[in-house]
């Protein structure tokens, strides 16, 4: 409710709720994020590498960093900025664990292909993701350097597949959109030009 001052703020409990678990629904938010995506005025490979850039980033264990890298991957992927912000959303405190699960698995892994001795052998508990789903500067790393360092290792072909995902399935939504709305607002234009008779479907005569 508004006060004479302005508009109230929000308690940070009620934002940290809704960063979790957005207030209009998860179905609604994710439509919110489709639309936003949809409206944006680039290229569709803009705006398909903006949004894998950001999508992709959010696997690394570097929370609290993930739009700053999602801007340098876009830059240089020649992707939309805002697409890029709009992309990290697939990091969120949902999906993170999920995210440090498979990076830990897929590292320990490449590790274990390579025989790197003393790789991969810190184990992934619990207390270790809630530890990183709290940022990277609310980590020991000297204590969990070779879990981090594992994770860093197996969220790479974790973030060009997600990446690649992305890219091809927002890249074919915009374009077959921005087609679609091309084809409306010429057959407007066409309606607009055409004599008042013709556009009522009569020969005038």
């Amino acid at each position: 409710m508004p006060t004479p001052n302005g508009p109230r703020k929000k308690p940070v409990s009620a934002r940290v709720r809704d960063m979790v678990w957005p207030r209009m629904g998860l179905r609604r938010y994710l439509t919110y994020l489709q639309k936003k995506v949809l409206r944006l005025s680039a290229s569709p490979h803009a705006i398909g590498a903006g949004v894998a850039s950001g999508a992709a980033v959010s696997v690394f264990p570097l929370v609290g960093l993930h739009f700053f890298l999602g801007f340098v991957l876009a830059f240089v992927t020649r992707g939309n900025m805002l697409a890029a912000a709009i992309g990290t959303a697939w990091g969120n405190p949902i999906t993170f664990p999920l995210f440090f699960s498979l990076s830990y698995q897929f590292g320990s892994a490449i590790f274990a292909f390579f025989r790197a001795p003393g790789a991969g052998t810190v184990k992934m508990s619990a207390e270790n993701t809630e530890a990183l789903s709290g940022g990277l500067f609310a980590l020991d790393l000297g204590q969990i350097l070779p879990l981090f360092q594992t994770m860093m290792v197996g969220a790479l072909p974790l973030a060009l597949f997600t990446w690649v995902f992305f890219y091809v399935l927002v890249r074919g939504v915009v374009t077959s959109f921005q087609i679609a709305r091309r084809a409306r607002l010429a057959a407007r234009r066409g309606n607009d030009k055409a004599p008042p008779d013709t556009a009522n479907g009569r020969s005038g005569q």
